[in-house]
């Protein structure tokens, strides 16, 4: 099952709207075939296995298959994969989570035991559940999973004093948004940070496949540059503008796009506001060792000390270069859509 989880996780950011699943079929201890969804609208992990195995000429009359979500029972873009399973009389299906849509929960078990084959569930449920978290939270809210991300001083600064330059961490840390990024289906800022720093918001990492996530801005006015990067690149189709509307209808509006997850690196009052509003699922939050309280009526430092106030859990702390990065997801408020 960790065999499975690790293929898994190449699909994070890749298969939107459909969850990241990996699958690794067996036989004793002969490794016959394994396979990951790769991209909505393809082949799903079991019959990426499936195919894998057959080029290699194996019978998978008997084996053993693990996958880390209960397999589809339904046809939607593609044909449901209990029918291949069952179809190769396969032996056991060990898996790891539960689909979490209940019109589908545990139909899937069913089929298959219909079927004669032993079907095993749990093994490694809660890494298999936070792998799909995005996923979970979409399919019982029908919104994106929100994840808050801001650079800071030690001292809660988003900003530095006007002559310091424009970046609080170092080399390390910018990769890792990017990288961040490029997990994410959408990125959302306010239109003061879109006039001000004039981002672009797309995903460098070198690779020219590289699908980019939706931008979204916020505004009130609707008042917009029109040389901002986010209307004229080369990308300026994928810039989505919500001109004076409410969290909630931006957020669910996002959910029928099929964003899943959606990284906000706005300003300290559209991050605020989501935080009094409990909006926020997880926060990443990259610590440079500044401190500019020496500074404290400086105009341009602008204060998001609030974000050191998030109760994370499980949170886990990583070194780049001389920063910290702080990442934890926040405790659930989940509201299920009607």
């Amino acid at each position: 099952m960790k065999k499975a989880l690790a293929l898994a996780r190449k699909g994070l950011g890749k298969t939107s709207p459909n969850p990241c699943v990996g699958c690794v079929i067996v036989r004793g201890s002969e490794l016959l075939g394994k396979g990951w969804h790769k991209k909505a609208g393809q082949a799903h992990a079991e019959v990426e296995a499936i195919r894998d195995a057959h080029k290699k000429g194996h019978s998978l009359k008997g084996a053993t298959v693990y996958v880390t979500l209960e397999p589809c029972c339904t046809y939607g873009r593609t044909p449901p994969c209990t029918e291949a399973l069952i179809q190769e009389k396969v032996k056991r299906v060990v898996v790891a989570a539960t689909d979490p849509n209940p019109e589908h929960a545990g139909r899937a078990y069913a089929l298959l035991r219909h079927a004669g084959i032993e079907v095993i569930t749990g093994v490694l449920e809660e890494e298999a559940t936070d792998l799909n978290c995005a996923f979970n939270h979409w399919i019982v809210t029908g919104r994106p999973w929100v994840v808050v991300k801001a650079a800071l001083s030690i001292d809660g600064k988003l900003t530095r004093p006007r002559g310091q330059g424009a970046w609080l961490t170092g080399e390390k840390a910018r990769l890792d948004v990017h990288r961040l990024r490029a997990i994410c289906d959408a990125i959302l800022i306010g239109a003061g940070t879109a006039r001000k720093d004039n981002p672009h918001l797309t995903v460098r990492l070198g690779k020219k496949s590289q699908s980019q996530p939706w931008r979204v801005i916020m505004t009130k006015s609707g008042r917009l540059p029109k040389k901002l990067h986010l209307l004229s690149d080369e990308f300026s189709d994928r810039t989505l503008i919500y001109q004076n509307k409410s969290w909630p209808h931006v957020l669910e509006d996002l959910g029928k796009k099929g964003v899943l997850r959606l990284m906000v690196e706005g300003g300290a009052n559209v991050l605020k506001s989501l935080y009094q509003k409990k909006l926020v699922n997880e926060a990443v939050l990259y610590t440079a060792p500044l401190d500019f309280s020496q500074h404290p009526q400086h105009a341009t430092l602008v204060d998001a000390a609030f974000l050191y106030q998030l109760d994370l859990r499980k949170a886990t702390v990583f070194q780049l270069g001389p920063d910290l990065k702080i990442q934890g997801k926040l405790a659930p408020h989940l509201k299920s859509k009607q």
